[in-house]
């Protein structure tokens, strides 16, 4: 059902967008009515006919009584009208013009929250979606949006709003962090892993993800075999984190399981009996596939034509080419046909 209605809204989005006309606005109107009508669109939410109407105020009257306060709404009409490049250059416009103006940590909050609200677009409104699993490009340009004006405006009344959707926005990228770490433990690039886990103990400390750093740190550094690293990163897993899900009576249970194509032969003799004998140390596998393409197209020639086949048949080329060696000079030049 949800996704009937997908494309239900979708169909009616497009129509929307393909049947909607620019409006055209009265060159006449005084910067007052201007104003006024670009406020009733904003009551109604049309927001499209808003933001058409604060360009047309901005741009007509630059110094007009309205002008400071157009660019305000015209950021936030962008914002609801889902344009979030429009929002963000509407913002950085207003900051660099008004840097002293006394709502101007309004344009820093906005502009967070227009990153922040960046990825979570139609589709997640319908069909539940791992935010941490998605590219945190916008999710960290919110962050250090918000960082702005809580450092800036410490005592802006949007400021706390801001400190817990940085909250929030730390979680998320640390979770982001560590399922870059367990795919890079999969992929047994050890050394990315740990230096993953180790950027989240570092730079994420307090978020529900250190514990899963430390859990990285402890898996890569044993499968390098860095003993005193793995131990100190495990003592410090058990004394912060003594329910963390790797570590089970006490003792550490890898999260990714051993990689092993081996037969079951062979690692029950510890080695002693390959079923299939591996390529030589000083052979390449690209090489190994080569050499087998060549046995193979050797094994597919037919006999007649293999070479200690092929004896008797020079021997007997050898023979009709012996019977017609005393041939004169002659016969050669009439191709025997005076032979």
């Amino acid at each position: 059902m949800q996704v009937k209605h997908l494309l239900l809204i979708a169909i009616l989005a497009l129509t929307a967008a393909c049947s909607s006309k620019k409006e055209v606005i009265d060159e006449n109107l005084s910067e007052v009515e201007l104003y006024q009508q670009a406020q009733a669109d904003l009551d109604n939410q049309s927001y499209t006919s808003a933001t058409d109407k604060l360009k047309a105020l901005d741009s007509r009257y630059p110094f007009g009584r309205y002008a400071d306060q157009a660019q305000l709404e015209l950021i936030y009409a962008n914002y609801k009208n889902g344009e979030p490049e429009a929002a963000k250059s509407a913002a950085e416009r207003f900051i660099r013009l008004h840097p002293q103006h006394p709502n101007v940590d309004y344009a820093y909050y906005l502009k967070g929250l227009t990153s922040f609200d960046q990825d979570r677009g139609l589709l997640a409104r319908f069909v539940p979606l791992d935010m941490t699993r998605r590219d945190p490009g916008a999710a960290r340009d919110s962050y250090n949006e918000f960082a702005q004006l809580t450092s800036r405006y410490p005592n802006s009344r949007y400021a706390p709003d801001a400190k817990q959707r940085m909250v929030y926005l730390r979680n998320l990228l640390a979770a982001y962090e560590i399922h870059v770490g367990d795919y890079y433990l999969t992929r047994q690039a050890y050394i990315a892993a740990a230096n993953r886990g180790r950027y989240v103990v570092e730079n994420f400390q307090g978020t529900p993800s250190v514990g899963d750093g430390l859990a990285i740190m402890v898996e890569a550094y044993q499968r390098l075999h860095l003993d005193d690293l793995a131990a100190t990163s495990l003592e410090t897993l058990k004394l912060n984190y003594p329910d963390h899900p790797s570590l089970v009576d006490g003792e550490f249970k890898p999260q990714v399981p051993d990689v092993d194509n081996r037969s079951w032969l062979t690692r029950a003799t510890l080695g002693f009996i390959e079923t299939k004998a591996p390529a030589p140390p000083s052979e390449s596998q690209a090489a190994a596939d080569v050499r087998k393409q060549y046995e193979d197209a050797k094994s597919s020639i037919p006999k007649e034509l293999l070479p200690e086949n092929q004896d008797a048949a020079q021997e007997d080329q050898h023979t009709s080419e012996g019977n017609n060696s005393n041939r004169s000079w002659f016969s050669y030049m009439t191709f025997g046909l005076f032979d």
